[in-house]
């Protein structure tokens, strides 16, 4: 019985340790891009792979697609309740893939927190420095973004493919109890929430 409370702490320990290993990666990685793009193409633009993607600093007052730009403390207040809320559930989360997804979360809505915080026009109302411009024949075909964006559309995507997965299908069968017919019995679902 020891071992097998040693091997679930273990568990614990290292899908903890991975999901806060990687939102700090993912925060490092942003500050430190955003810190490049504000010092450096505050004025400029720089055109990679022959102007498909184009970097240039753009300040966003909203949420995703600069939509909302009145709402920037709302959008702090969800950014930190979303941070709480992955550190919480990092307590109770043994899965390595579902530490990469909630720590890619984590770490992309903490990055564009620390905009919100500490950006002008201040405290709690801060724009996010977006920079990642995507384009066609000149034209921006999808809105400006940086990397927190692309690490909480990456955790939100792992997170989807894993609840895809036999053990995820189990919470999604779980929805079906009431549905479908059989699937209800006290048996079945002691099954399914064993997965």
């Amino acid at each position: 019985m020891r071992f097998v409370q040693a091997a679930r702490g273990t568990a614990l320990t290292r899908s903890r340790a991975i999901l806060l290993l990687t939102a700090a990666a993912v925060l490092a990685a942003d500050v430190a891009t955003k810190v490049w793009v504000v010092a450096r193409l505050s004025d400029k633009d720089v055109s990679l792979l022959g102007g498909l993607v184009v970097l240039h600093e753009q300040r966003n007052p909203g949420a995703a697609f600069s939509i909302a730009g009145g709402a920037t403390v709302l959008f702090t207040l969800v950014a930190a309740a979303v941070a709480v809320v992955a550190v919480r559930t990092s307590r109770r989360l043994r899965s390595t893939p579902w530490a990469v997804a909630l720590g890619l979360v984590l770490g992309g809505a903490v990055g564009n927190l620390v905009d919100r915080l500490l950006r002008d026009p201040g405290p709690l109302r801060g724009h996010v420095v977006d920079f990642i411009d995507l384009q066609w024949h000149g034209e921006s075909v999808w809105p400006v973004f940086n990397v927190a964006d692309c690490a909480i559309v990456a955790g939100g995507l792992l997170a989807f493919v894993l609840s895809a997965t036999i053990t995820g299908l189990a919470g999604i069968l779980l929805l079906l109890l009431p549905i479908v017919p059989g699937l209800g019995t006290n048996a079945n679902a002691d099954v399914w929430v064993s997965l």
